[in-house]
């Protein structure tokens, strides 16, 4: 029998957090139904309108943070010294695609032409569908939420059940902006409703954060509807440190890149390859640097380094390193140095690794934790070719002095973004994207606003007289 509640244990100590309903049919389809009725008049308010009440939602979080922080922590982990910054990006990209709108969701005027009036406006897709993860739970549903409202759709959301309180705070946010009823709704759902939903005739997008299993099984339900999709499914996101980089600039900069949020990161820093020249003080450094984390209860400020978000993930990490070491990689970090890791649980220490290569699951498959594996190469040609070598291609980061050489390099690179001297950061004004396993569709930027709209033409002839 379908249980028709879940727990959200907390991996601060493995409690139970809060409990949430599932919604059942009959709530699914009366959210729908809200939502086409909402759409209605949403999609016709004017779009300094639309613009005016979503930058309210800024002020909600702006009021909220503190406690919108602590919640982050409880639900998955992450220290509370940094879980603001959760906040504090979801305001800095909802005001960036706030600034873009007016000018990408503009009405396009065709050349003049004697007789007729021809223009292309930017037309709504209806009902949009985002399936956000645990992760980073704000920042991920920002990323299509506000630019999908902004466009005149209408929303339902469905967050992870590790953070279920992500998505009732952005309805509450948006109801406290003065949104119309039923243009941000919100759904506790298990896969079997997840699935019917993605079936269902009046949805019209889905945007998808997750495993490539995940958007492999979105890819399935949706197979045959003819709407678009948007999918971020991960990545394996290397570094290359070049022998002219500002040396302890890249040392800080990728403990921090590999090991902020655990590691949990969509873009996080996994594999570093560095210039041979330099690769023994860089790996000395770079383990000096993660000795300085802090590996204790999230709750508290002194800590810098919190749990995993659950025991299968951390055990998950735990075999790659056994698998590693089995194979002749070099554990660099003690674990007995970080006293909350006892080897099982949801604690887990940093680990660097050397002494790797790419027939190893730790330097090809994703590991989402606190583990980096770090090899010296001999030149450019060779970091790249090492870098391209994963199923994967979300971002990928260069450290240099040398400009066009990192823009040659990034050239040559299967990515969705490349970083010059920084990593692990998502520039509202850029396009978000993948290729590879890491997914396809884009979020952000004005391309963003293209994947949530389509264009509709009009070809108007005046005077049919003469």
């Amino acid at each position: 029998m379908d249980s028709k509640t879940f727990d959200v244990i907390s991996p601060v100590d493995d409690r139970v957090y809060i409990q949430r309903n599932y919604a059942s049919p009959q709530q699914i389809q009366r959210v729908f139904e809200q939502a086409q009725c909402a759409l209605k008049l949403w999609r016709r308010t004017p779009l300094d309108e639309r613009i005016a009440l979503c930058a309210r939602i800024i002020d909600y979080f702006i009021a909220n943070k503190a406690l919108i922080a602590e919640e982050v922590t409880w639900s998955m982990g992450r220290p509370i010294k940094f879980s603001a910054g959760e906040v504090n990006g979801f305001i800095e990209r909802a005001r960036a695609m706030l600034q873009i709108a007016p000018q990408k969701l503009r009405t396009l005027d065709a050349p003049l032409l004697d007789n007729f009036k021809r223009y292309i406006s930017r037309e709504p897709l209806g009902v949009v569908f985002s399936l956000t993860p645990w992760n980073y739970p704000y920042l991920t549903a920002v990323n299509a939420i506000i630019p999908a409202l902004v466009a005149g759709n209408a929303v339902i959301m469905k967050a992870s059940a590790q953070t279920p309180l992500t998505a009732e705070r952005i309805v509450s946010a948006c109801a406290a902006a003065g949104l119309p009823e039923g243009v941000m709704q919100s759904l506790h759902l298990d896969h079997k409703h997840t699935e019917n939903i993605l079936k269902k005739a009046d949805l019209n997008y889905v945007s998808f954060t997750g495993s490539v299993t995940g958007g492999q099984a979105v890819e399935r339900a949706l197979t045959g509807r003819f709407i678009e999709s948007s999918l971020e499914l991960g990545g394996k996101d290397p570094a290359y440190v070049r022998l002219d980089a500002d040396f302890d600039h890249a040392v800080t900069n990728l403990v921090d890149g590999a090991f902020f949020n655990s590691g949990q990161s969509c873009c996080g820093v996994e594999r570093i390859y560095v210039d041979q020249s330099i690769y023994a003080d860089f790996v000395d450094a770079y383990v000096a640097e993660v000795k300085k984390y802090r590996l204790d209860d999230p709750t508290q400020q002194e800590t810098t380094l919190g749990p995993m978000v659950r025991k299968k993930a951390a055990d998950h990490v735990r075999q790659q390193i056994r698998a590693a070491l089995k194979q002749g990689a070099q554990a660099l970090v003690d674990t007995q140095y970080f006293i909350k890791d006892t080897g099982r649980g949801c604690y887990l220490a940093p680990q660097v690794l050397v002494n790797v290569n790419h027939d190893m699951s730790v330097m090809q498959d994703e590991s989402f934790g606190p583990i980096v594996g770090i090899m010296s190469v001999k030149n450019d040609e060779q970091a790249i070719a090492m870098m391209n070598d994963s199923h994967y291609g979300l971002t990928a980061a260069i450290w240099t002095q040398d400009i066009v050489q990192a823009e040659h390099i990034g050239q040559a690179l299967h990515t969705g973004t490349v970083f010059m001297n920084r990593c692990d950061y998502l520039d509202p004004y850029l396009a978000w994207t993948g290729v590879r396993d890491s997914g396809r569709g884009c979020s952000l930027s004005e391309i963003g606003y293209e994947r949530l709209t389509r264009p509709k033409s009009f070809h108007l002839r005046l005077n049919t007289r003469g």
